[in-house]
């Protein structure tokens, strides 16, 4: 069976460089990403990664990649891999994931695309699950400096 791609929209109430910043400062993205800070150096071509705590202790990598696309403040583009302590074949895990942000009258329309879904993905379900979560998560951020309990 096929997997489609996840889209998802959110507009929030922030300026397009906040919301990136989120995703791009390590004290930032810690708060949003369940620990976890983002690695790169944003070049396309380049690695990244997103390490905290988890299975192999502080720095375990939880997910990542390679930068596809990069330009500031507008468009993130990326493969996805689960980390090496999630899946023994996680390199052949390869999805894309393309975050689009844009200016909407006062706020900022965020655009997350995750797809290229390999057949059988183990990580497509929860994948459905916890991207509203983090999104979700984001919105709440970048509106109050605040992030949201979800009771773990």
């Amino acid at each position: 069976m096929a997997l489609t791609e996840l889209k998802y929209e959110v507009y929030i109430g922030a300026s397009q460089e906040e919301v990136w910043s989120i995703f791009t400062v390590p004290e930032k993205t810690k708060t949003i990403f369940f620990g976890s800070e983002f690695r790169s150096t944003n070049e396309v071509g380049a690695p990244y990664q997103y390490v905290g705590p988890g299975n192999d202790g502080d720095e375990t990598v939880h997910v990542y990649g390679t930068v596809l696309a990069y330009e500031p403040n507008r468009l993130m583009s990326y493969t996805e891999h689960p980390g090496p302590s999630y899946r023994e074949n996680h390199a052949e895990l390869e999805t894309r994931i393309t975050l689009t942000l844009e200016t909407v009258g006062g706020c900022t329309k965020l655009t997350l695309v995750n797809d290229q879904w390999p057949d059988g993905h183990p990580s497509y379900e929860s994948t459905q699950q916890s991207w509203p979560m983090i999104l979700s998560n984001i919105k709440t951020f970048a509106e109050s400096g605040k992030s949201l309990d979800f009771g773990w």
